[in-house]
């Protein structure tokens, strides 16, 4: 009877620590990132999971505990090529922008984002696998700009197209006279760490600038009478209608870009835009006569629209550098150039940008 309990005590602790080691050593040898609320990161096999912690195992410094009540996120690791360096180069929500173009990538689901810098915010919104719609503008308001994204992917997964527009409003600066857009195709090779991207299309903007309305026109007089008892005549200048002016800038405009992710956090990118078109552009002549001893005769008169051939140029390499799986910052240095009518403008255009996801 002894020898009997005896082995059936024997056999339960067998059992009690066989379902023990199960619980602490899982055969899923599936790599996971454990992201933990302070921003720290693992890459790791997790041993054991209960409702109190994380019993997890690395490469470089083996098991460690984790509890629940600190992980932020697990996110299972599809391709491990993309360890570099124990870091785990994550795919970021803005990928499908560099620093004024964007790419033929769309934007995933639920991977919306703002983007804020010191011209102004922009939105943009993921209807679905292939259609982004969003609004930029300044920190005033005006101008307003919709734009909206088709992606047209092949059975690559590294080449996709897209087609695009971009259509504007000066909104109540001009008292929205102004207008312009922008229609262009881009073809993009690589994903979304990697990637180059060549876009072409054709832009076009009338600034709705107002103008004096071609005419004559006479000035009112009026008579006032001094303290010596003596009348006087002041001539007053006429009233002048205006209007919008019909200048008109269109172009052709081709870009290439590209970016390329050299750690967990940061990328370095490529921008550039080359415009190349002319500008439609009326003028008037004013002449006039009176003013001091007769009435004042303004007399207006419209020039023929005359085009005159440009040329525009913007280069501007960068860094984006990736806070976490939300919000990222970019810091961009452009050199823009401008070659109009034989004249040549060089100028700097440093740029700052927050990405923000919602």
């Amino acid at each position: 009877m002894k020898n009997l309990l005896a082995f059936l005590f024997i056999s339960f602790l067998m059992i009690v620590s066989s379902n023990m080691q199960a619980q602490v050593e899982s055969t899923d040898s599936t790599l996971r990132l454990i992201e933990k609320n302070d921003g720290t990161k693992y890459i790791a096999i997790i041993l054991s999971d209960n409702a109190r912690e994380l019993l997890i195992e690395t490469e470089t410094i083996g098991k460690i505990y984790i509890p629940k009540s600190e992980v932020k996120r697990i996110t299972l690791i599809e391709n491990q090529d993309e360890i570099k360096n124990g870091e785990l180069r994550e795919e970021s929500p803005f990928s499908t922008r560099y620093a004024f173009t964007n790419n033929a990538l769309p934007i995933k689901r639920n991977d919306h984002y703002a983007m804020v810098n010191l011209f102004g915010p922009e939105v943009h919104f993921a209807v679905n696998d292939r259609l982004n719609l969003g609004i930029m503008s300044t920190w005033i308001g005006s101008p307003l700009v919709a734009v909206g994204k088709y992606t047209i992917p092949t059975s690559n997964k590294k080449v996709n197209f897209s087609i695009a527009s971009m259509l504007g409003t000066t909104g109540y600066l001009n008292g929205f006279q102004g207008f312009g857009g922008l229609h262009w195709g881009t073809f993009t090779y690589g994903d979304r760490k990697n990637n180059i991207s060549l876009s072409a299309g054709f832009g076009y903007i009338r600034p709705g600038n107002s103008q004096e309305i071609p005419g004559v026109y006479i000035g009112d007089s009026t008579i006032y009478s001094s303290s010596d008892g003596t009348d006087y005549i002041n001539y007053n200048y006429p009233d002048i209608p205006r209007q919008a002016n019909n200048d008109l800038l269109k172009s052709p405009i081709i870009s290439v870009a590209g970016i390329f992710q050299i750690t967990s956090s940061a990328s370095i990118f490529f921008d550039s835009m080359f415009a190349f078109g002319e500008v439609e552009r009326s003028d008037i002549n004013r002449d006039y006569e009176g003013g001091s001893t007769s009435p004042y005769i303004i007399s207006i008169t419209e020039n023929q629209l005359a085009s005159n051939q440009f040329a525009a140029l913007y280069l501007m390499p960068g860094m984006r550098f990736q806070k976490n799986e939300n919000r990222a910052f970019q810091i961009a240095i452009a050199g823009v150039s401008v070659w109009d009518s034989g004249d040549n403008i060089t100028f700097p255009l440093p740029l700052l940008s927050w990405f923000f996801k919602f």
